[in-house]
């Protein structure tokens, strides 16, 4: 097996420029620590115990500062068990079409309305309670916060923040500090278990562009630390977690209810995202590695594969950044962001719930005004009938 990733895996032309051999990186124990793919394997453990640590965390500290933002949950109606509708909404579809609804009315007697409310009712139970979404938030904040403030403390005083170019001084023998080294590894682990955790954290609308964001993610920072871009990769987690916590404050400020808080919040997750993913990131980060690196050496397989998973990154910036352009537009014109355009992927549990209240409510209030005019009606016949027949018996008299 050793031999096999020797022979394959480990090529010299795959992971180090040309005319560079393995033992060209070889440093000394003073000179340094040079990055290893076996110090990855340190991520899968840690990456368990990240989980087992946010199980911790939102019970004991993300809960009560649920209750002190005065997050509340509103109850939702629960549906009554129908067998064929229930059999439809887990082996189907959740949205059955008008088609299905009539097919469904058919097999279980009961009218449209009810088969239509039903499926809302069955939605809203299966969608993330308010205390979930919170408590998700509450983990990403922390961890978001932690990692830029650690991340800005450690790199600061580096050559290559200020000037990326230096990104590439002396590579690939660049030995990797151990606040670098422990900057990795608590990223890699972290993402691990957010796509171990994909399956039963919150959908929203851009879950496909999350996983494929996740799984570039752990191949980004993979690569570029077997390959010895820490430099490179060091920035790119900075600029991420520079604009994440803020969104992440923004969403439990929402949940709370604080929207004299959340909206300005917003607009300046807005503006740090803007300038970190579309201008600083491509503008500094992809140009040192495209046009800088080539100063200092010749292009291989790793330039190109650390290059397009850059660019992948880079075209979920342009998707996300697009959604809140929609959002920026609806708050300067409604006055107001009216929810995350990353929200579930169908719509807020309460959204619906009100709507139908307020239909139903609505169709309370017109089927009253019509019994109303229908009694006003009946009365006028009456009086009518009752005046007519006065002045029929008193016709005889009046002759």
């Amino acid at each position: 097996m050793e031999a096999f990733f020797n022979e394959w895996l480990w090529k010299e032309e795959y992971w180090l420029p040309p005319g560079i051999s393995w033992q060209d990186t070889e440093m000394k124990e003073e000179e340094g620590r040079f990055p290893l793919p076996r110090d990855l394997l340190f991520s899968l453990p840690l990456a368990v115990a990240f989980i087992a640590l946010r199980y911790v965390f939102e019970r004991l500290f993300a809960d009560p500062l649920r209750k002190l933002f005065g997050v509340e949950e509103r109850v939702r109606i629960r549906v009554v068990p129908i067998p064929k509708l229930e059999t439809f909404y887990s082996q189907n579809t959740r949205l059955p079409s008008q088609s299905d609804v009539l097919s469904l009315g058919k097999q279980s007697g009961l009218s449209q309305r009810k088969i239509q409310t039903w499926f809302r009712h069955r939605r809203n139970q299966d969608r993330p309670s308010r205390t979930k979404k919170f408590w998700e938030a509450t983990w990403r904040f922390v961890f978001y916060l932690a990692s830029f403030t650690g991340g800005l403390a450690s790199l600061i005083n580096t050559s290559w923040f200020w000037d990326p170019s230096e990104c590439w001084r002396d590579y690939p023998k660049q030995p990797v500090a151990d606040a670098h080294y422990w900057y990795y590894m608590l990223e890699m682990s972290f993402y691990l278990s957010l796509l171990l955790c994909v399956s039963v954290d919150v959908k929203r609308k851009d879950f496909k562009e999350q996983v494929i964001h996740h799984i570039a993610t752990i191949f980004l920072i993979s690569f570029s630390y077997c390959a010895n871009f820490v430099r490179v990769g060091t920035l790119v987690m900075l600029l991420h977690d520079s604009s994440d916590f803020i969104l992440e404050s923004g969403k439990m400020f929402h949940y709370a209810g604080w929207s004299w808080l959340c909206d300005p919040m917003f607009i300046v997750f807005a503006l740090v995202f803007m300038l970190t993913r579309l201008v600083v990131f491509p503008c500094r980060v992809i140009h040192t590695t495209l046009v800088l690196s080539m100063d200092f050496f010749q292009p291989f397989f790793g330039y190109y594969f650390f290059n397009a998973l850059l660019l992948v990154l880079q075209a979920l910036h342009v998707f996300w950044a697009y959604l809140i352009l929609r959002m920026i537009w609806k708050f300067a014109f409604m006055g107001k962001v009216e929810r995350d355009e990353r929200s579930d992927e169908e719509s807020e549990p309460d959204d619906d719930e009100e709507e139908e209240q307020e239909e139903e409510s609505g169709w309370e209030q017109r089927k009253g005004t019509m019994n109303s005019k229908l009694a006003s009606l009946a009365d006028n016949c009456v009086l009518n009938n009752l005046t007519n027949q006065r002045s029929i018996s008193r016709l005889p008299k009046a002759r």
